[in-house]
């Protein structure tokens, strides 16, 4: 067994990628890592320029994106 530096957050998170990788394979893996999206934009910065948006425009988009996905699956 080695010896992780839990301290440190790249060496825990390397460690936890090899344990991972070993245990659900290659496939398993990727599959994992597709589970998590970064997200984009900046979310601070645009709730408040945006604050009193009408819910039936972000329910709108948020159909909008549904479709879209959709679509790419």
């Amino acid at each position: 067994m080695m010896d992780i530096n839990v301290n440190n957050p790249a060496d825990l998170r390397a460690a936890g990628m090899q344990v991972l990788a070993e245990a659900l394979g290659p496939v398993g893996f990727a599959r994992f890592l597709q589970q998590f999206d970064g997200g984009y934009g900046d979310y601070t910065k645009e709730k408040y320029l945006e604050p009193d948006r009408p819910m039936e425009e972000i329910a709108a988009k948020l159909r909008t994106y549904q479709e879209r996905e959709k679509k790419t699956v």
